[in-house]
């Protein structure tokens, strides 16, 4: 967040937040279920206007998602289908334009707290990055809806698209099977054996794997997992005869047996 910016580098999204509007908590660091906070944002303290919100910017890597879903309309329809008895639907699943973009909208509310929540959904990179507006006022939510607009997204972005190209690696579920390797060392993990341990892993063009994020480990396990990972060889991937790089989920740790078995 710079000079009521918010930019984030990995998905290619730059948002204008509203004037007086700031972040004032980071978010807790990612689940091991692929759940990320990007930003909270409200009203800070030289904000005059008399009606009061929040901001959340989120996102979930379908990678590792509990859900049955395989984009943003899928997992929207779930978070619908799932509202708890105390929520009441407003707007079901629906989909919009947002900058160019295909975005799926969900709304709802508590008739007790009297409060409103707008979702709003797309995918880059094979996550769906969620923008959540909540508010008593239904005419603030739709002019946040509205300053969306503003916003710049990659070209891949879209309700049922976002699966990398481009500038970005191609995201694909589950590349890292045997079929797709040419060689593999798993990793000695001695302590802390049984947690999952959810790895992102960007595939060179050469087949060396150039790029490893931990969503969720242990320093021990960090360790152990890179210096395999660092020994690991896939065959090129390659559309139109081009080699690309490629990016993939892993779970390690008590997914490991599971993961072997591909």
């Amino acid at each position: 967040m710079t000079h009521g910016v918010f930019h984030d580098s990995y998905f290619g999204l730059t948002y204008t937040i509203p004037l007086d509007w700031i972040e004032k908590y980071k978010g807790p660091p990612p689940s091991d279920t692929g759940r990320y906070v990007l930003a909270e944002l409200s009203p800070g303290d030289a904000f005059k206007g008399p009606i009061r919100g929040s901001i959340l910017i989120g996102a979930q890597d379908m990678f590792f998602t509990p859900a049955p879903a395989h984009n943003a309309v899928e997992l929207i329809d779930y978070m619908k289908n799932h509202l708890q008895s105390d929520y009441k639907v407003e707007t079901p699943p629906k989909q919009i334009k947002i900058a160019d973009h295909s975005f799926t909208l969900f709304s709802y509310w508590s008739p007790a707290a009297e409060l409103h929540w707008y979702v709003l959904a797309t995918e880059i990179r094979c996550h769906v990055v969620q923008i959540v507006l909540t508010s008593r006022d239904t005419k603030l939510l739709e002019n946040l809806v509205l300053d969306m607009n503003k916003m710049k997204l990659p070209a891949e972005a879209g309700s049922t698209g976002g699966t990398g190209g481009g500038a970005a690696p191609v995201c694909i579920k589950d590349y890292a099977r045997y079929e797709n390797m040419t060689a593999r060392v798993d990793p000695v993990l001695a302590d802390h054996k049984f947690n999952s341990v959810p790895v992102r892993i960007v595939i060179g063009k050469n087949g060396k794997v150039k790029h490893i994020h931990f969503l969720s480990a242990f320093p021990d396990q960090t360790k152990a997992i890179s210096e395999a990972l660092a020994q690991w060889k896939f065959k090129p991937y390659k559309t139109n005869g081009q080699p690309l790089e490629v990016e993939t989920g892993i779970q390690f740790g008590r997914a490991t047996a599971q993961d072997a078995s591909r």
